[in-house]
C-alpha cells in the first residue's frame, strides 16, 4: 500500500495576500485537503469513516514558512503519516514546488465518536482501519 499521497493545487488569486504570495491562513486548508485524499487511500473516505462513528478532530497544527508560493503556482503537497497510537493519529505535509520545499506542516488528531465526542480506541472499534492506517506510518515523511 502507498504510504504517501500526492495531491496537486494550483494557487488561487483569492488566497494570495496584499504582497501577492499565498497567505499563511491557506496551508492548513490546503493540509486538510491532501489529508482527506490520504484517507481515501485505506479504501474508505473521510464522510463515511463519520458516518461509520469515526471523527478526528485537529488537536494541534504546527506550519514551517520557507519559500512563498505565488498565484497561478502547481504545488504538490506530500501527506504521510508519522505517529500512530490506539487514539491518535500525526499527518506530515511537504509543500512542493517543481522538487522545492516551499512549506512543512504536521496536524494532531484525536480519534473520538462521532455521536458523543468521546474518546474512542481506534484498534478495538475498527481494527481493520487501525491496521491499513498503521501500515501507512513512515519515519520523518521518508
Amino acid at each position: 500500500m502507498e504510504k504517501i499521497n500526492r495531491l496537486e493545487i494550483t494557487a488561487r488569486y483569492a488566497e494570495t495576500d496584499m504582497m501577492g504570495i499565498i497567505h499563511h491562513s491557506v496551508y492548513p486548508v490546503w493540509f486538510e485537503a491532501a489529508r482527506t485524499e490520504f484517507i481515501k487511500m485505506t479504501g474508505i473516505s473521510y464522510s463515511e469513516l463519520e458516518k461509520q462513528g469515526v471523527m478526528l478532530p485537529l488537536t494541534d497544527l504546527q506550519c514551517k514558512y520557507i519559500i512563498p508560493v505565488h498565484y497561478e503556482d502547481k504545488v504538490i503537497i506530500e501527506t504521510t503519516i508519522s505517529k500512530m497510537s490506539f487514539a491518535r493519529i500525526e499527518f506530515l505535509y511537504r509543500v512542493l514546488l517543481d522538487g522545492k520545499l516551499m512549506a512543512k506542516g504536521s496536524t494532531v488528531h484525536g480519534f473520538v465518536n462521532s455521536e458523543t465526542f468521546h474518546p474512542l480506541n481506534l484498534k478495538k472499534v475498527k481494527p481493520e482501519l487501525y491496521q491499513r492506517l498503521s501500515s501507512m506510518i513512515t519515519i520523518d515523511g521518508e
